[in-house]
């Protein structure tokens, strides 16, 4: 018999932060956000299991792929203290690894995730990327348009130059690939996915969909 999770209590927690982004409210709930989190670690650790073998996640536990509830505020305008959704990226090394993995976020009203790519690349690994566009981009032509991957993210997702990037000509036949700052696959779920029965098989197969991406991110850009 498949494993349940409670994942409307995460739900349930976090919608209330939502609407009550202060410390005062967190600290009068915090058997409520320690619940959440046991919950949603024991999820984590599930899928973790899912891959522990391929993906060489030895040792891994949720608790070390886990970002932090506290927002770093320094240098933002918005001083909300707390991210309203729980999340992972579940990589060898954990939160902080350098390699690619699968970012699984859960928060109310649509925050649902489940995304892999260079979202923050640094400008080497945009720099080896553009280059392997520049040429062939065939390769990776044909793995975002293979079905599994249309089914699961429709299409690549990222910030864009309005224009060619500096040496690349706007003619350019990859161009749409050459002005992308970031290369993410991104599945968003609704709250009511999060709450149905197949939702973590769901994760999974989306996991499955998005390796074969991440193992091309990892060889044309580091």
């Amino acid at each position: 018999m498949p494993t349940r999770y409670d994942l409307a209590l995460i739900l349930d927690f976090l919608e209330g932060l939502s609407d009550h982004n202060n410390k005062p409210w967190f600290e009068g709930h915090r058997p409520a956000y320690e619940a959440a989190r046991s919950e949603f670690f024991r999820f984590v650790d599930g899928l973790i299991d899912e891959f522990r073998l391929p993906d060489h996640l030895e040792g891994l536990t949720a608790k070390s792929c886990a970002a932090r509830i506290f927002r770093d505020i320094r240098f933002s305008k918005d001083k909300s203290p707390y991210n309203t959704s729980l999340s992972v990226m579940i990589a060898p090394g954990g939160w902080r690894s350098t390699r690619f993995g699968y970012y699984v976020a859960l928060g109310p009203r649509g925050q649902s995730m489940t995304a892999g790519g260079l979202y923050r690349p640094s400008p080497e690994q945009l720099a080896r990327f553009r280059q392997t566009m520049d040429q062939d981009a065939t390769p990776f032509k044909k793995l975002i348009r293979a079905k599994a991957f249309v089914e699961a993210f429709g299409a690549v997702e990222g910030e864009r130059l309005k224009t060619a990037p500096p040496g690349f000509d706007r003619q350019h036949p990859a161009i749409d690939f050459l002005q992308l700052k970031q290369v993410t696959a991104v599945h968003r779920f609704a709250d009511r996915d999060v709450l149905g029965p197949e939702f973590f098989d769901r994760v999974v197969g989306v996991c499955r969909a998005m390796k074969p991406f991440l193992v091309y991110l990892e060889r044309v850009a580091g």
